[in-house]
């Protein structure tokens, strides 16, 4: 958490938050690419027109991804996009600001999931009046092969990233995270859920401040013993080809439901940087029915459907 030794948790401290995002996007790369072991990050800086810019870097055809992308953005302007104010209409007519760091991990081996997280920072000011802030992000795990002991050891530790700060918060950001990761189109859910939270002030800036730098610091922590364990377990192409269909869910949600994606094609952002999620490859296969029994069925009846699995 940060230094807040004489800091006010009134004050909006925007400068603190930049220099945790840069730093916390610099040494996931790090961890990430010691973690695939077999390739490095290529860096695509980017500058938006209207105001600010960012870092993207992608690394493909690694050991362990197929594709791993890791954004940082800061962008500003001074008229909001309909994603962002559409429920917050007290917005209007102010000034913006947002920055954050995401993640999309695509693994090669389909027994690894596939992972997304993000954090970030939105800010809106009007002269003469207190700065509108919030922050949001979480964690989420997409498998294509159910594992108990993976889940369980997932949803572990965002309780682990939580339990510091109040014990209303896991349960509460827990459900926001199957609530919001479900494609009602489907019926289904995206994968097993972790965290999420947006529009989030906490007990004031700090310790708002507080929850996010913890859920980014707990990522790692959640993922990397699940690559560790599952990437050099053997497959063949009927798990492929399974990876590469439960892709396709993967893509119809990031373009129908998700609010950043959104957020950052409504805003002007760049869209290659926005779009880093979808993966390499995938398929998909008119009324797939996986065979009964099977790992593939297991999935859906027995990993997708939301539970506690801390219980």
């Amino acid at each position: 958490m940060s230094d807040s030794t004489n800091h006010d948790s009134s004050v909006v401290d925007s400068d603190a938050v930049y220099q945790f995002l840069t730093s916390f996007h610099d040494s996931l790369c790090q961890q990430i690419s010691q973690l695939d072991g077999g390739a490095t990050f290529v860096d695509d800086k980017w500058s938006r027109e209207e105001g600010g810019g960012g870092l993207t870097r992608i690394l493909t055809d690694g050991a362990v991804f197929e594709k791993a992308g890791v954004a940082f953005s800061k962008v500003s302007g001074t008229q909001l996009p309909p994603s962002a104010s559409a429920n917050r209409p007290e917005l209007a007519g102010r000034g913006w600001e947002a920055m954050g760091v995401s993640l999309v991990l695509h693994p090669t081996n389909p027994y690894i999931p596939t992972t997304h997280a993000n954090i970030r920072f939105f800010r809106a000011d009007k002269e003469g009046e207190a700065p509108v802030w919030w922050f949001g992000g979480g964690f989420d795990l997409t498998p294509y092969y159910g594992f108990e002991e993976d889940c369980v050891h997932w949803h572990q530790e965002a309780f682990n990233a939580l339990k510091p700060f109040g014990d209303e918060l896991h349960p509460k950001f827990k459900t926001w995270c199957d609530d919001y990761f479900y494609l009602k189109h489907r019926d289904e859910a995206r994968g097993i859920g972790g965290l999420f939270f947006d529009d989030f002030n906490g007990n004031g800036f700090d310790h708002a401040f507080g929850v996010m730098q913890s859920v980014a610091n707990h990522f790692y922590l959640a993922y990397a013993p699940i690559v560790d364990k599952r990437r050099d377990m053997p497959y063949s192409q009927r798990e492929r080809d399974f990876q590469l269909y439960r892709r396709g869910r993967y893509v119809e949600f990031n373009l129908v439901f998700d609010r950043g994606t959104l957020f950052g094609l409504q805003s002007g952002g760049r869209t290659e940087s926005i779009l880093m999620s979808l993966p390499p490859h995938v398929s998909w296969h008119y009324n797939y029915q996986p065979e009964e029994g099977s790992p593939e069925e297991q999935l859906t009846k027995t990993f997708l459907p939301i539970r506690d699995w801390l219980s």
